[in-house]
């Protein structure tokens, strides 16, 4: 069975830099495209960033593009940075994976999901 293994995340200062990581565990032989997802209180959940399985192809929510950063580590292996963190940063992000060689940033199409990291930005 394929699960995604979340680190990082908790309790964070404004203007600190978050680094989240995420790795596929089980059936790791294959391609997986990866993505960052997040869910504030009482607001739905969006896309933050998604990556492709070669690091070739990434989407960075447009509101981050000049703070958020999304690479991938190793093989089935993706992490997020976001610099210059807000308060407005403060939800609940979650990983989530499928497998395939192609590319999206919607999270429908995801069809592996980790636990959820809590991130609070405390100002």
């Amino acid at each position: 069975q394929v699960q995604l293994v979340q680190s990082g995340g908790g309790v964070v200062q404004a203007g600190d830099t978050l680094k989240l990581s995420c790795s596929v565990s089980g059936r790791t032989g294959g391609h997986y495209l990866m993505g960052w997802f997040r869910q504030a209180p009482g607001k739905e959940r969006e896309t933050v960033a998604t990556i492709n399985w070669s690091g070739t192809s990434t989407f960075v929510q447009y509101s981050l593009s000049d703070r958020c950063t999304i690479a991938t580590e190793q093989k089935n292996r993706a992490s997020l940075q976001i610099r210059r963190l807000k308060p407005e940063d403060t939800a609940v992000y979650y990983c989530a994976a499928v497998e395939g060689t192609g590319f999206s940033t919607d999270s429908s199409r995801f069809d592996i999901w980790g636990q959820g990291t809590q991130v609070t930005v405390s100002s």
